[in-house]
């Protein structure tokens, strides 16, 4: 399984979180969706941080936060 995309991870996420505040659901059915959920967030935020790193390759940010001097 390939793992999704930003937009498609947020989404599914937005999904889980709903199904869980809803309620209603059996415990085993609610850890698979938390466990789903965590999984998600995971890759939302790797998906955030590859982004600010490009921007920040982009600005020419060093890793002391400076703008690089080239």
């Amino acid at each position: 399984m390939t793992e999704p995309g930003y937009e498609e991870a947020r989404d599914q996420l937005v999904e889980v979180v709903r199904r869980l505040e809803s309620g209603g659901l059996s415990l085993d059915e609610s850890l698979k969706l938390w466990e789903r959920g965590e999984a998600l967030a995971k890759t939302c935020e790797k998906h955030l941080a590859g982004a600010a790193e490009r921007i920040d390759q982009a600005l020419g940010v060093t890793e002391q936060g400076a703008p690089d001097a080239r």
